[in-house]
């Protein structure tokens, strides 16, 4: 059973910064894509930026020029680099992966922005 642990979240001003990971407890090679989410209060989930395998990236419009998605495939590890944050980056950020047999999603870390 693949499992994805997210970390990195917490309380930050507006205009600071935030590295998330989200690591695997598998090769990350098997997966076809990574992908972060977030889902804000009383908002649906939507998809923040996605890493293919062959390392094609895909990022928001919303998020653009500010969030980086990375992946280290030695640590099996995803990251998201969140730089010049706003209050309304205030989420929940989960991870996911996809493979032949399923996706798989972590249990979220909770990003907080203050004005």
């Amino acid at each position: 059973q693949v499992q994805l642990v997210e970390s990195g979240g917490g309380l930050v001003q507006a205009g600071g910064s935030l590295r998330l990971s989200c690591a695997a407890s598998g090769s990350i090679f098997s997966f076809n894509v990574m992908s972060w989410y977030r889902q804000a209060p009383g908002k649906q989930r939507e998809r923040v930026a996605t890493i293919a395998a062959g390392g094609r990236i895909n990022v928001a419009d919303s998020v653009k020029g500010r969030f980086t998605i990375s992946r280290d495939t030695a640590k099996n590890t995803m990251y998201l680099q969140m730089n010049s944050l706003k209050p309304e980056d205030t989420a929940v950020y989960y991870c996911r992966a996809v493979d032949g047999l399923g996706n798989y999603w972590g249990q979220g870390t909770q990003v907080t922005v203050s004005s």
